[in-house]
Formats: C-alpha cells, sequence, structure tokens
C-alpha cells in the first residue's frame, strides 16, 4: 500500500522528534494520534520553538511543551541551572532538531529558519492560510507536548 505524501511526512517529523529523544537517552515517548488542527489556531504550551519552512514547502513547524517537562528534560541531560534562558534555548534546540531532521529527508530544498521562541502567547503565532495544519501529540513520563506541522 502507498503511503500518501501527508502520512509520509507526519512520519519524518514523529521520526524526528524520536530520534531526539533518543539522543539525550530519553526514549520513553509515546506518540498519540495525529489530527487537523481546527481552524487553525494555534495550540501552545508554557514554550514553543518555532521554525519557518521556506523553498518547496512553505510554513512553519513548531515544538511547544510546559516548562515542567522542558526543565526535567535540562535535568537529564546534566544541566545544573534550570532558568528561562536555558528553557528558552531547549525549546528552540528541539525546535530545530525536528526541522534539521526533517531536512535530511525532504532535501537541500527544504530551508529551514533559526529558531524563534515563545513563552506562552499563542497570537504571536501566524500560521499559513489555506495550509492543512496537522497536530502530533505526544507524551513523556505524564507530560504531554505537541509539534504542529503547517506546510503547503
Amino acid at each position: 500500500m502507498n503511503k500518501t505524501f501527508e502520512q509520509e511526512t507526519i512520519e519524518v517529523f514523529i521520526n524526528s522528534l524520536e530520534r531526539f529523544y533518543q539522543q539525550i537517552n530519553l526514549d520513553e515517548i509515546e506518540i498519540g494520534v495525529p489530527y487537523l488542527l481546527d481552524s487553525n489556531e494555534p495550540i501552545v504550551e508554557d514554550f514553543t520553538g518555532i521554525i519557518g519552512i521556506s523553498g518547496q514547502r512553505k510554513g512553519c513547524v513548531y515544538y511547544t511543551c510546559p516548562r515542567a517537562m522542558l526543565s526535567y528534560i535540562l535535568i537529564a541531560m546534566g544541566e545544573n541551572e534550570v532558568s528561562n534562558n536555558h528553557l528558552c534555548d531547549l525549546a528552540g534546540e528541539i525546535a530545530n532538531t525536528i526541522a534539521g531532521n526533517a531536512r535530511k529527508f525532504f532535501g537541500a530544498e527544504f530551508l529551514i529558519s533559526v529558531p524563534v521562541v515563545l513563552q506562552g502567547e499563542p497570537e504571536k503565532i501566524n500560521l499559513p492560510q489555506n495550509t492543512r495544519c496537522i497536530v502530533i501529540p505526544t507524551k513523556w513520563k505524564f507530560y504531554e507536548s505537541i509539534i504542529v506541522v503547517a506546510l503547503e
């Protein structure tokens, strides 16, 4: 059975996040069932790392999760200081890693921006118009995070 391009895209981003967690030895991640974002209203947690996409595909990808989850990941990575700056850096690093791994799959024409990190503030996320936004829910321990893929 042939996969649709959308199914393949979802799998690329799921695999990218799984690889990130494996790199830091936190591999008990559970992937929920992807779904379409209703009315393209952004979903955000405490910290959100956003990557703009240009080239053959246009749009954005973002990763969002609660403060407690990022704090736990920082500590698990051996970081002693859990400051807002470190939390922002980590949210950006996760988003960048996810998009970077996807770039390896989609090729050189899948251009990614540097991450922009927000704390809360869903009104500052502008999802592309007329684009299907796919939400990929994830769970690690009892923390929930989300990847949103909004690509033309």
